[in-house]
């Protein structure tokens, strides 16, 4: 069993009411209770379609029915499969992440895996400038020159979601909650341009001053949309493809025939 790279183009589903409540008799009741709490219909949207990738794909890979599939989350807040499974898949790792304008997970059966999906928009009303100071403790300063170093601020804030978005895939591939000084990690990002839709593995990381080597980077550039996966040990480079034109819809199809399935 290989690893698994999935987006999933949230924004432009459009499900209907009765797809939406099938939908969420499907995820286990905290998961819905969590769900319901987003003040922004949107957010509650990515959120489900995360929870809902992560059960097709324990679905689909380790062949568990989907009315027994039960998730937990650490304390810090990863999820996890609960399920007693075979030993050949005890290992089994999955993350997912959602913002901006796609649900995005990554799986591997042997090795830790995290995931994050940025999309490269100011946040507020603030400047970029500003945005940077307040953002300040947040990289070294060696970073910081990498991201002032580009051409303009609009490449400057792509590049400050690139960073930010490695360093959120590392902490949630370690299991790591808000606590995790962030200093301590230091990206030297590789290349500096990147061609839409090409995976890259070249970035190398630092963990207090020393070069790790366990860990590898995989990076995906989307239009408006950075994703990035951390990786321990060995390494599957596997390409994520957002479905576009017609396709965008197939994902709700694929949905519904797995939920009429288990329903039936």
């Amino acid at each position: 069993m290989g690893g698994v790279r999935w987006a999933f183009p949230c924004a432009a589903w459009r499900p209907r009411r009765e797809e939406w409540l099938l939908a969420a008799r499907l995820v286990q009741p905290e998961e819905k209770e969590r769900i319901g709490s987003f003040v922004y219909a949107r957010d509650a949207k990515a959120a489900l379609a995360g929870r809902l990738l992560m059960r097709k794909l324990i679905a689909e890979k380790l062949c568990i029915p989907w009315n027994e599939i039960h998730l937990q989350r650490t304390s810090k807040g990863k999820p996890f499969l609960a399920n007693s499974i075979f030993s050949v898949y005890s290992n089994y790792n999955f993350n997912v992440s959602h913002q901006g304008d796609y649900a995005v997970l990554a799986a591997e059966p042997e090795l830790q895996v995290g995931i994050d999906v940025m999309k490269t928009d100011l946040p507020g009303s603030s400047s970029i400038p500003n945005f940077f100071r307040i953002m300040k403790r947040q990289f070294t300063e060696t970073e910081w020159h990498v991201i002032r170093s580009m051409n303009n601020e609009w490449m400057q804030l792509d590049m400050f979601h690139r960073h930010w978005a490695l360093k959120e895939s590392f902490l949630k591939a370690i299991g790591v909650g808000i606590g995790f000084n962030l200093q301590r990690i230091e990206f030297n990002v590789s290349p500096l341009q990147m061609e839409i839709g090409k995976v890259y593995s070249e970035t190398q990381m630092l963990l207090d001053g020393e070069k790790e080597e366990e860990w590898t980077f995989e990076t995906d550039l989307n239009p408006r949309h950075v994703i990035l996966m951390s990786l321990r040990n060995e390494v599957i480079i596997s390409l994520i493809v957002p479905l576009v034109g017609s396709e965008k819809n197939k994902f709700s199809s694929i949905i519904c025939s797995l939920f009429y399935r288990q329903e039936s």
